[in-house]
């Protein structure tokens, strides 16, 4: 649309109506850049100056409710309820300013109208798992623990990473392992594994039990290296029933089949599958200037060995490949495996070691120290359980060695690893040949 501006005066108008525009524009940008300053000072007299210079924003009279609420010095719940009543009538379509509301309702302690406030954030945004967090713990406060576990368990759904925190709110409110696992935790394996975690930074097995249980109730997959904290919590614990139970339902939860042990109680002893690194499996740390790997079959049963070769780099402190072994205390067990050794120097060689993990000097052995180059030599030993002893750590073992040529070079194969209770244990069998 053209408008005619042939004459002067029209011209003039024209001019005149865009620097009143201008004007007013350059007016309002200074008002509102003055009144953020001011809204920014940290000062209570110059944030209350600066929203009421502008009186309609909801944003400043929260910001101001939320100083004099939170001001440490000089903290002012129920002027900040007025405040924030002015933020939500200017905007009442923000959950937000509603739980700021609401958070001082229940400071001044008008708690039915907090939880109105509440009401109305949810109603505003019915899928945030914010409104849903702070209503929920909100009414954990109030002891309304069923209608709390609900609000919670809708936060937890929709942002997972309030998981964490949520387990802990519950514990700490309710003490109650089967309150959480059942009203709260989200079915899949991940939230109880959290769970677990949590029970085991505060040692608390037994809670861990329940939730390991219900978490096998979901009958959902899951990768047998996830159980192995909560087996290294049985383990510290001394639970050896309980930490047995668990690794052989974390084997079938992970659709994995365990080697047949027979009568031995050591996992994987014919080293027929990889170490796992965990549970009551093998486990290796590589020390340095050690590698380690699987042989083809050397001995007549046909099971596989394993393998270290040392580079000759330092004067190494072995005690792996290692196991953590159930047992009963007040019992004799016959230990029994076999090693072979290619060229070891130094006069401190490789040898089975088995102890009781978690009272030192009340059970243990050592076989043989093998140094130089030896055919398969069996190592056997009988070892006896104290009435405190509930785990064996079975291992290889190298103390460092006192000389001045101490540097370790060589091989060591090591195979048929098993523990048998006395009364059932079977003749021994030949050593095998070259």
């Amino acid at each position: 649309m053209e408008f005619p501006l042939a004459t002067a005066n029209a011209r003039r108008l024209l001019l005149l109506g865009a620097a009143l525009i201008s004007v007013f524009l350059t007016v309002q940008a200074a008002r509102i850049w003055f009144a953020s300053d001011l809204l920014d000072s940290g000062n209570l007299p110059s944030i209350e100056r600066g929203a009421h210079i502008l009186p309609g924003d909801a944003e400043a009279w929260d910001r101001l409710g939320r100083f004099r609420q939170w001001d440490f010095a000089d903290s002012d719940p129920g002027a900040a309820v007025t405040d924030y009543q002015t933020a939500v009538r200017e905007q009442p379509l923000s959950p937000y300013y509603w739980m700021d509301l609401a958070s001082a309702y229940e400071q001044t302690g008008e708690m039915s109208r907090a939880n109105e406030a509440y009401r109305r954030a949810e109603a505003v945004y019915p899928i945030s798992a914010e409104v849903a967090w702070h209503y929920g713990n909100f009414l954990l406060r109030q002891g309304q623990n069923a209608e709390a576990m609900k609000e919670i368990q809708r936060a937890v759904r929709t942002d997972p990473s309030l998981l964490p925190l949520a387990i802990s709110r519950i514990w700490v409110s309710t003490h109650d392992v089967n309150v959480l696992s059942s009203q709260v935790l989200p079915p899949n394996p991940g939230a109880y594994f959290r769970a677990l975690d949590f029970f085991e930074n505060i040692h608390d097995p037994d809670a861990g039990l329940i939730v390991w249980n219900r978490l096998l109730s979901l009958g959902q997959p899951f990768p047998l290296s996830r159980s192995f904290p909560f087996l290294d919590q049985l383990i510290g614990a001394d639970r050896a029933e309980d930490a047995r139970k668990v690794w052989i339902q974390a084997f079938q939860a992970a659709g994995l089949a365990q080697e047949s042990p027979g009568p031995s109680l050591i996992d994987n002893g014919g080293f027929t599958q990889n170490f796992p690194n965990g549970g009551l499996g093998w486990r290796w740390n590589a020390p340095l200037g050690v590698s380690i790997d699987f042989d083809s079959p050397r001995i007549p049963n046909g099971t596989r060995s394993v393998r270290l070769d040392f580079g000759g780099g330092g004067n190494t402190d072995l005690d792996a490949p290692y196991q953590y072994v159930p047992v009963e205390p007040n019992r004799t067990y016959h230990f029994h495996g076999y090693l072979k050794t290619d060229r070891i120097s130094t006069e401190s060689g490789p040898r089975f070691s088995v102890v009781d993990p978690h009272h030192p000097g009340v059970s243990n052995i050592a076989t043989q120290n093998l140094t130089g180059t030896n055919p398969w030599t069996p190592a056997d030993a009988d070892i006896s359980t104290s009435p405190q002893t509930h785990f064996l750590l079975v291992r290889l073992y190298r103390a460092p060695s006192r000389l001045f040529e101490n540097k370790l070079s060589g091989t060591v194969w090591m195979a048929e690893v098993s523990l048998v209770p006395s009364e059932k244990s079977e003749k021994k069998e030949e050593s095998p040949q070259l």
